[in-house]
């Protein structure tokens, strides 16, 4: 059982990240999350997750409501303005963080290493400690400021793994989609899953 940090900020694409958290519980990993001001407004609209304020003590347990949370493993959230919290110390261990959508903003805050809120902060915590450090860009299509940050995050360490899903698994739903990246994001954490089908090579007939 390991521990990974997630956080959701503000791009479209709030179905990645409730489906890394629902596959990261089935895997019995703990889960340490947080979400932006942006992000908590697509997960409402495009999950449509009746959530309460950011900073409403139960915020974490109405979140584990709609995940259908095994209770094997953990999910502790944090306000992402509490710079204090735990997560905002190296001394804290955990085996990873995932960004999951990532805003091209949160990219280039990273960037830069600004740390203006706790994602940021507990970012920069990743790469100063060589942990893994995965972002999940959504947005398209990507101007040159948005792939010189890319590739600044890429040559510091950081995995850039854009939510763009291949096709060769025949996927028949949208969560067939998802998965695919959900998928490729565990197997850069070194994590096993069997969320799609692996490629199996052309066949000969």
């Amino acid at each position: 059982m390991a521990t990974f940090i997630v956080a959701i900020t503000g791009a479209s694409g709030a179905i990645y990240a409730q489906n890394m958290l629902r596959a990261l519980n089935k895997l019995n990993h703990n889960v340490f999350l947080t979400v932006t001001e942006p992000g908590l407004k697509v997960v409402r609209e495009e999950l449509s997750w009746e959530l309460p304020a950011l900073d409403d003590p139960a915020f974490g347990e109405r979140v584990k409501t709609y995940l259908d949370w095994n209770e094997k493993s953990v999910l502790k959230y944090f306000d992402y303005r509490d710079i204090g919290a735990p997560i905002a110390s190296g001394s804290t261990r955990t085996d990873g963080m995932i960004i999951i959508p990532c805003t091209v903003s949160t990219v280039s805050g990273i960037a830069v290493g600004a740390s203006r809120n706790l994602v940021e902060r507990v970012a920069d915590i990743m790469l100063k400690e060589h942990r893994p450090l995965v972002v999940v860009p959504r947005e398209t299509p990507f101007n040159r400021v948005h792939l010189k940050n890319m590739l600044e995050l890429s040559q510091m360490g950081v995995h850039i793994v854009p939510a763009a899903p291949a096709f060769y698994h025949k996927p028949q739903t949208i969560d067939d989609l998802v998965d695919f990246i959900v998928g490729k994001v565990l197997d850069l954490l070194n994590i096993e899953h069997n969320l799609f089908q692996r490629w199996q090579g052309v066949s000969s007939d």
